[in-house]
């Protein structure tokens, strides 16, 4: 072990290895608590919502103590392997999210948008890009955040290290002068 509790390269591959050879329970517990939240984390950068990153890290490692017997240590590093599996995790997801279900195939042609309704919705699009480009850059980062990375005011507060108050008073400013901008 190196200071201060951290764990090198070596002690994961230890303990993987226990996995791997005695379906060691303590060692994964070790493995879970340390890479799960590293890998929730992982998958939200690279744009999962909340939920969906934190499914899918409870599969990764479910898939860790499953596949245990694949690991090579000669190969790869705990965390490479680990996070290959859950990079290969989040490209199945994708996949799957694009593909439609039958039931959502529409039959026949749709029909058109009312020409009024589109113009209308079109130009209240481009008065809210040019409202949001007028927010401050603190304000407009975290409305885009919350509305548009559908994250919870603690899950910015965790991400950006912000005090929650500061979050709730910046987002309501924003959208108080949002309002102001599209009246």
């Amino acid at each position: 072990m190196t200071e201060k509790g951290a764990k090198s390269n070596a002690d994961w591959a230890v303990l993987m290895v226990k996995v791997r050879d005695a379906r060691d329970e303590a060692a994964f517990i070790a493995l879970f608590n340390h890479f799960a939240p590293r890998i929730k984390a992982f998958l939200m950068k690279s744009g999962a919502e909340a939920t969906m990153a934190e499914d899918c890290a409870q599969d990764v490692m479910t898939t860790v103590w499953r596949k245990a017997h694949l690991f090579d240590p000669a190969r790869a590093s705990v965390a490479t392997w680990i996070f290959t599996i859950a990079r290969n995790r989040r490209i199945d997801l994708l996949r799957k999210e694009r593909r439609p279900e039958a039931e959502d195939l529409t039959w026949g042609p749709e029909a058109e948008p009312d020409q009024a309704d589109a113009l209308a919705l079109q130009q209240e699009c481009d008065a809210l890009g040019q409202a949001m480009a007028a927010l401050p850059e603190t304000q407009r980062a975290l409305i885009e955040k919350a509305y548009f990375g559908d994250l919870s005011h603690s899950e910015i507060a965790s991400v950006t290290g912000l005090p929650l108050g500061t979050i709730k008073s910046r987002i309501r400013l924003a959208l108080n002068r949002l309002r102001q901008s599209m009246k």
